[in-house]
């Protein structure tokens, strides 16, 4: 079994090129989304914020970002993008978030047990400590991954100029979580160098997560895009108001 690891130099690597998509997709809305709640400017935490696309955005608008993951190889990325940026390499669930105007947490990272702790207690004081920091009218806005997410799912493979990467998918209904068992090829010099994660995701059913956010204060709208950005299959998005 390939021990659990959270993104270490290489699938950091192929994360940033490869698998960008959404971070940029998305970035739109949710910028129109922040801008009609009247949030122009002010402190924004990204939560599992990845190589910082979204961060350079966020800053791009004018925004003062703080991000924070629990991988310090994508950590170091994004602070190569956006380095007047503040980013921290730590687990969510430890972070001690700080007086802001929204927080964001994009791409089921919410979901990710790399820190062994998370899952349905922790997430619900997660919610208690984003409503607390939040400055009122402040907005959470995050998606996480339901219950059928990739049950069924064929292994996939993706291929670029100088990586590739295969994943096995594996639904467990009864533990409510799902594994993906990745294989990942990088070219370093002449040749590829392989690397294997096993990354653990708990699952959630939707209106469970969104009575969790009402129960800590939180005006909740339950979305499936981000303005024009499709959400994935069985990702479901929720945009949370302080009053």
């Amino acid at each position: 079994m390939p021990r659990p690891s959270a993104y270490d130099d290489d699938l950091a690597y192929i994360h940033d090129v490869g698998f960008s998509d959404f971070a940029k997709g998305s970035a739109p809305g949710l910028l129109k989304t922040l801008r009609s709640a009247g949030i122009r400017k002010g402190f924004v935490v990204d939560l599992g914020c990845g190589s910082g696309i979204w961060a350079q955005q966020l800053a791009s608008a004018g925004y003062d970002v703080i991000g924070v993951d629990i991988s310090a190889s994508i950590v170091e990325i994004a602070r190569q993008r956006v380095p007047h940026a503040e980013f921290h390499a730590e687990s969510f669930l430890s972070f001690k978030i700080p007086a802001c105007q929204a927080v964001t947490a994009l791409g089921e990272v919410l979901c990710y047990r790399f820190d062994r702790r998370n899952g349905a207690t922790a997430l619900q004081r997660l919610f208690t400590r984003v409503h607390a920091a939040l400055q009122p009218g402040g907005l959470f806005i995050f998606d996480v991954a339901e219950l059928e997410r990739d049950r069924n799912r064929e292994r996939s493979f993706w291929v670029g100029d100088d990586w590739a990467t295969l994943v096995e998918f594996d639904n467990d209904p009864i533990k409510q979580q799902l594994n993906k068992h990745i294989v990942s090829f990088r070219k370093v010099g002449k040749h590829y160098r392989r690397r294997e994660e096993t990354h653990n995701l708990q699952l959630y059913k939707g209106t469970k997560v969104a009575e969790m956010l009402r129960d800590v204060g939180f005006r909740v709208r339950v979305v499936r895009r981000y303005g024009n950005f499709r959400l994935p299959k069985s990702l479901v998005g929720f945009i949370a108001r302080k009053a």
